[in-house]
């Protein structure tokens, strides 16, 4: 695994996980499919046990603060959701410019999931209910307690987040494994009875793969590297398993480990995360950010540079656990920037020009001519601060592109569509 390193005190902890380097059969770097749906609406939802600040962080990301948030087990049966606007200085400067009386970010939308406890794959603690939740969102901020406190209880009594991990990610593969055989059993019965299916070598292969990883408490996304025919296998096969799903561990600390910038979890953590595939981690404090939001509430400015200045240059994490999430569901927005609006569209990383248009409205992918584009930093650089695109047209940087064009994070687009075709269609 390859650890960035960064200062003690910024409290940000990142492992990546590099894709693995194959080659296709023209020599160039084999693109490995992704695991899970590709959408334009995709959600994250957080989890966790319960009492360790879930609906505290779903209040804090959210518009509206509706979730309940009390000192009890169970308190989120029902899941709530919400959305939260993807934090970004692009958007704003084109805001600035054009000053539209429209405009709207992009948003990630974000699921509250009640607590798991340990037996929850056997259904303790309405479990099976929970697991299901699980199972409808896209990605996963797991939440996990790196704080003492005698007001908050804890289901397990003692603060241990490396236990509380592995009880999380026990119960979710062993929900997993259980769908698992029952997938590869109905398959198999369907050979059994007809003798002229055959099962492809591929199928053992995979399946028993999953089988071994799952009983080791290995979540599958990160705990092998997976070749492309065995990820298109594992879409097709077992697409609902829970620990495919990209996934983000967020640690919750005290605020005084925050602002001090050490906490005496966060190592044990790290190990943990390293020994189970990797993955990003975040260290944050609900306590902090809702200190930060209350002085905000009160207009009280000399408090809320005070606790900021504490931090000595870093601030809220809030806005970096949004984008990431974002970013680990493989989304992007392109702009439409007028007089009228300046908007972000969703799209799944990848997207070409008519694709990208359909999200607007079907009409415009299925009567597509031609995409009008430049990239944000163009369009920067040679803005003269006129609400057009003239200068950047004078400069060179406006482009005609077709329906092959991939479009790209920020570019700011105008789609041309023959309206007598998409009515045809």
């Amino acid at each position: 695994h390859r650890l960035h390193p960064v200062r003690p005190s910024s409290q940000i902890i990142i492992n990546i996980i590099m894709p693995p380097k194959t080659k296709a059969k023209d020599g160039s770097a084999e693109v490995i499919p992704r695991f899970g749906r590709v959408g334009n609406n995709l959600k994250m939802g957080i989890v966790g046990l319960p009492n360790i600040g879930k609906s505290s962080l779903f209040n804090l990301l959210s518009e509206s603060a509706q979730a309940d948030a009390e000192n009890y087990p169970f308190c989120t049966i029902d899941p709530n959701t919400t959305r939260c606007a993807v934090p970004d200085k692009r958007y704003q400067s084109l805001c600035d410019i054009w000053k539209p009386p429209s405009t709207y970010p992009a948003y990630l939308h974000l699921v509250d999931i009640a607590g798991l406890i340990k037996g929850a794959s056997e259904g303790a603690g309405l479990g099976n209910a929970f697991l299901s939740h699980i199972q409808a969102v896209d990605g996963i901020f797991h939440l996990v307690r790196a704080f003492d406190s005698k007001e908050v209880s804890h289901v397990d009594d003692t603060i241990d987040p490396a236990r509380d991990l592995e009880t999380i990610t026990e119960e979710l593969c062993k929900k997993d494994l259980a769908y698992v055989i029952q997938q590869r059993e109905a398959r198999e019965k369907d050979v059994k009875k007809n003798p002229t299916m055959k099962l492809p070598p591929l199928f053992f292969t995979v399946m028993d793969k999953v089988q071994d990883m799952l009983e080791n408490n290995q979540p599958l996304a990160k705990g092998c590297e997976w070749t492309a025919p065995e990820v298109d296998k594992i879409n097709e096969l077992i697409p609902g398993c829970i620990t495919l799903k990209p996934m983000v561990y967020l640690v919750n600390c005290s605020e005084q480990s925050f602002v001090s910038g050490g906490n005496r979890y966060i190592t044990k953590i790290k190990d943990w995360v390293n020994s189970h595939g990797g993955g990003l981690v975040i260290p944050f404090s609900i306590e902090f950010e809702e200190s930060l939001v209350g002085l905000r509430k009160a207009g009280d400015l000399d408090g809320e540079k005070a606790l900021l200045d504490s931090l000595n240059g870093r601030g809220s994490v809030l806005p970096r656990i949004v984008k990431c999430g974002y970013k680990q569901l493989k989304l992007m927005y392109y702009f439409t920037a007028g007089e009228k609006e300046v908007r972000c569209w969703t799209v799944a990383t990848g997207a070409t020009a008519p694709q990208a248009a359909g999200v607007i409205h079907t009409d415009f992918e299925a009567g597509f001519i031609k995409l009008e584009c430049c990239s944000y930093d163009d369009f920067m650089e040679h803005n003269k601060g006129e609400k057009s695109m003239a200068s950047i047209k004078a400069a060179g940087k406006y482009r005609q592109e077709g329906k092959n064009y991939i479009v790209q994070d920020g570019d700011i687009c105008h789609f041309l569509f023959n309206k007598a075709v998409s009515k045809k269609k």
